[in-house]
């Protein structure tokens, strides 16, 4: 048998998030959970410089009561749809805190 040629690590602990993100809104908002469990989210910052992704790492933090640096997007960085890594915090303290603050 050959040695393994990959290294593994230990991966962070958390609850992950899909994100439908609309940019230059009237406020930042919970607006509703899809269908498909995605959470879509109104922001006031344009998309212009990473500013909508901030904007909305800085509200999803607020709402869930931890600090932004615990918060990641994954995948989705240019797009509207994103993944959201929340790290140190099980999902369903995350689902409880989201629709606590639906719009």
């Amino acid at each position: 048998m050959s040695p393994r040629t990959f290294r593994l690590h230990d991966g962070k602990k958390g609850a992950a998030v899909a994100v439908r993100l609309t940019p230059r809104a009237s406020r930042n908002e919970i607006v509703e959970i899809m269908h498909d469990g995605t959470i879509k989210i109104h922001v006031t910052a344009a998309p212009v410089d990473g500013d909508a992704n901030e904007a909305l790492l800085a509200f999803l933090a607020k709402v869930l009561g931890i600090a932004k640096s615990r918060l990641d997007i994954v995948a989705g960085f240019k797009g509207r749809d994103k993944l959201i890594a929340i790290i140190d915090m099980d999902s369903d303290s995350v689902h409880r805190k989201i629709v606590e603050h639906l719009g």
